[in-house]
């Protein structure tokens, strides 16, 4: 099942938040206007927006103040993707021309600047400090994780713990605080909140550990990157972890000291990627999502039966399933 075909029993709040971001967004400001065509050019799957709805409707109603939360959230995501791709110095954004790319870093820079003082005014100007306080803590956990896989990425191991204390920050913490935020902007209570603020961390485990299979067995036609990016980054990721403990000490010593000596050839990263698959890292790494996964549905079940519940359901289905 498709995303557009998961977000059907939203559909119509959907084109509703849409419209309601994009007055937020307005600017009559000349270069921002033209930033923020640019940027909306590049606009995802609104996987985002998207659960904070579905979570909405699952605990209570959609309306204005719900549109409100998921566009704090989208604007706070896309300010981050912004910021990312200065760090990274990547060109490209879903195939597009990057803001850093197109104009240079220090615009780039300032528009992410811009679009998180949106989403912090929108909030302060409607007086909803509940959703300001579990936003801004998902932000917090964003960056310590970013900053605890860089200064990973200069060590010579990454635990599998510390691997799950940064995806815990850099990924999972997002897709929490969207369905966490959805909740109380629909009138959930404390407990019905934290259960979703749960399971949105249960699926942004999956989905990053998603993401990194796709690393090393995808396609870069069909997840937007090249094969092997993350090895190339000197990253260790869960299908690397679990393939190293998975072989002998003398191997696993010449491995890290390959990825974090100096830049891997395609011919280092071809026989790297291969070792992960025949030391079982991918099929290891595959089963660990599925038992985020699982956890996530077994919340889900505990709501009454709906469209928003058998969406949300298949959302977490889609994360494992996913091809990009």
């Amino acid at each position: 099942m498709n995303l557009k075909e998961i977000s059907r029993p939203i559909e119509s709040d959907l084109k509703n938040f849409n419209a309601y971001f994009d007055l937020i967004l307005k600017s009559d400001m000349k270069l921002l206007d033209l930033l923020i065509k640019q940027v909306k050019q590049a606009k995802g799957k609104q996987m985002r927006p998207m659960l904070v709805l579905l979570t909405a409707q699952l605990c209570g109603k959609i309306d204005e103040r719900v549109y409100l939360a998921a566009s704090a959230i989208e604007l706070w995501h896309t300010a981050t993707l912004i910021h990312d791709d200065v760090v990274d110095e990547a060109d490209e954004r879903r195939g597009l021309a990057s803001i850093n790319a197109i104009w240079d870093n220090k615009i780039a820079v300032l528009l992410g600047d811009f679009l998180l003082a949106k989403g912090l005014l929108a909030l302060v100007n409607n007086a909803e400090f509940d959703f300001l306080r579990v936003a801004s803590y998902a932000i917090k956990l964003m960056s310590e994780g970013e900053l605890l896989q860089i200064q990973k990425s200069r060590e010579t191991d990454i635990s599998e713990e510390t691997y799950f204390e940064i995806i815990n920050g850099k990924t999972a913490s997002l897709l929490s605080v969207c369905c966490e935020i959805g909740a109380i902007a629909a009138g959930a209570d404390d407990a019905t909140s934290k259960k979703m603020q749960e399971f949105g961390k249960n699926l942004g485990n999956a989905f990053q550990i998603k993401d990194d299979i796709m690393d090393y067995v995808g396609s870069n036609t069909i997840i937007g990157k090249a094969t092997g990016n993350d090895l190339k980054e000197k990253k260790i990721t869960l299908p690397l972890i679990y393939a190293l403990q998975n072989t002998d000490p003398k191997t696993s010593k010449t491995i890290i000291s390959k990825v974090k000596g100096k830049q891997l050839s395609d011919k280092d990263v071809r026989e790297i990627i291969q070792f992960v698959i025949d030391r079982g890292g991918i099929e290891k790494s595959h089963h660990k999502a599925e038992e985020f996964i699982a956890k996530s549905i077994a919340i889900i079940s505990e709501f009454e039966p709906s469209p928003a519940r058998t969406a949300l359901e298949h959302f977490s289905k889609f994360v494992l399933e996913r091809k990009k």
